[in-house]
C-alpha cells in the first residue's frame, strides 16, 4: 500500500536529484538513440525537467514522444510531447505494448525494485522494442576505490542518499534482462569520468582522451531488445 508519507518521500528524492543529469550522459544517450535508428512511439521513463526530450526534438527524432515523471510537466515543453505525471515505482496506467522504444537516463538507481521496473519495461514495449538505460558505473576505478576505502560505491555514499538507493552492475542488468524477456544487453560508456578523490579532474583530460571505457567512465549505458517471440 502506498501511503502519502511514502509518496512524499519519493517526490522529495526526485526534487533532490534536480530532475536532470550531466551533459555527457545526455549526449551519450542521444547518440545511442540516433545510432540505433529508433523511431515510432518512444517513452522517456523519468524525464525530469525534459532536457533529453528537447534534445531528441532538436535532433529531429521523427516519432512520437511520451514522457513520464513524478515531477509535473516542465514549462515550455513542446505541445506534441505527451506528459504523464506518475510515480515511477508503480505500474503506469498505459496499455501494454504501447511503445517501440524506452529510454531511461539516471533513473533506475532512484527506484526501489529494479526487477519490477524491468517487468514494466517488458510490458510496455512491443516485441523487438528497444530499451536504453543509463546509471552510475559501479565498475569504474573511482567507484571501486570508494567501495574499498569508504564502504560503498561513490554515487551511493551518504551525500547521494536517499536519492540514490539501488546500485547495479553489468551482471545485474544481464540477469534483469533475462528475467524480463529481453535479449542479452550491450553496454557502452560515457567516456567521461573523474579521478578518485579528485572528481573534477577527468581521466580524459590527464590522458589526452586515451583513457576510456569501463574503468574511466562515471556512467554506463545498457541497450537491450525485447524478444520477438514468447519463450
Amino acid at each position: 500500500m502506498i501511503t502519502s508519507a511514502l509518496l512524499e518521500r519519493r517526490r522529495e528524492a526526485a526534487v533532490a536529484s534536480g530532475g536532470t543529469s550531466a551533459p555527457a550522459i545526455y549526449r551519450a544517450a542521444l547518440d545511442l538513440v540516433l545510432d540505433a535508428g529508433l523511431r515510432g512511439e518512444l517513452l522517456e521513463f523519468g524525464a525530469g525537467t525534459g532536457t533529453l526530450v528537447r534534445q531528441l526534438l532538436d535532433a529531429g527524432f521523427g516519432g512520437r514522444i511520451t514522457a513520464v515523471d513524478i515531477l509535473p510537466r516542465p514549462a515550455g515543453l513542446a505541445a506534441a510531447v505527451r506528459w504523464i505525471q506518475a510515480d515511477l515505482h508503480e505500474p503506469l496506467a498505459v496499455a501494454g505494448e504501447s511503445f517501440d522504444a524506452i529510454v531511461s537516463t539516471e533513473v533506475i538507481e532512484h527506484l526501489e525494485n529494479p526487477r519490477a521496473v524491468f517487468r514494466e519495461f517488458g510490458r510496455l514495449l512491443r516485441p523487438g522494442g528497444t530499451l536504453i538505460v543509463t546509471t552510475p558505473n559501479q565498475e569504474s576505478l573511482r567507484s571501486l576505490t570508494a567501495l574499498a576505502l569508504r564502504g560503498h560505491f561513490v554515487d551511493f555514499l551518504d551525500g547521494s542518499y536517499p536519492a540514490h538507493i539501488t546500485a547495479l552492475v553489468r551482471r545485474d542488468f544481464q540477469r534483469l534482462c533475462q528475467e524480463a524477456g529481453f535479449e542479452p544487453p550491450r553496454f557502452s560508456y560515457t567516456n567521461h569520468g573523474g579521478v578518485p578523490r579528485l572528481p573534477r579532474l577527468r581521466w580524459q583530460t590527464v590522458s589526452a582522451g586515451l583513457l576510456r571505457g569501463r574503468l574511466f567512465s562515471d556512467n554506463v549505458l545498457m541497450l537491450a531488445r525485447k524478444v520477438r517471440e514468447a519463450r
